[in-house]
């Protein structure tokens, strides 16, 4: 089975209460062959909820405590973030899962690239906290933009 990200299916889950909604995932879930997960609601967020992005590094640098996630009103929400990271993980390990599709860019599910920090819209080379987690246990993290060229 493959956890996708929720906001990928659709779902209005993302910082700002929207979704990314990518056919291919949804088809995906239509087909039984993926379910949606979003760590963010896992660790305890709600949406909509205030942006925040990775400070001092990526998701590695989060898990072993030298960056922080903080909101852009400078409140640190790295144990939230971290939170929803294990629970994604026991939930890929619960479902098999091979491989997890997540949303690019997120300070949680970015698996190339994440926003740099500084709240101005620039992405940076990185992966999210949950990327991270699952990469530390085994479990491949493809974006959306790596589905599609894997399915076409």
């Amino acid at each position: 089975m493959i956890l996708v990200s929720s906001c990928l299916a659709g779902n209005p889950v993302r910082y700002n209460g929207t979704s990314c909604l990518n056919d291919r995932i949804q088809k995906l879930i239509d087909e039984n062959k993926a379910i949606p997960v979003c760590p963010e609601l896992l660790g305890g967020f709600v949406t909509p909820r205030e942006p925040a992005e990775i400070l001092g590094g990526d998701g590695f640098d989060v898990i072993s405590g030298k960056a922080k996630v903080m909101e852009r009103s400078g409140n640190d929400v790295t144990e939230l973030y971290i939170s929803g990271a294990k629970k994604t993980l026991a939930l890929a390990k619960e479902m098999n899962s091979t491989y997890v599709v997540l949303k690019e860019y997120s300070p949680s599910c970015g698996s190339k690239k994440i926003y740099n920090g500084k709240f101005i819209g620039e992405k940076r080379a990185g992966v999210g906290v949950t990327t991270a987690l699952l990469e530390m246990n085994g479990i491949k993290v493809i974006s959306e933009q790596e589905l599609e060229e894997l399915l076409d």
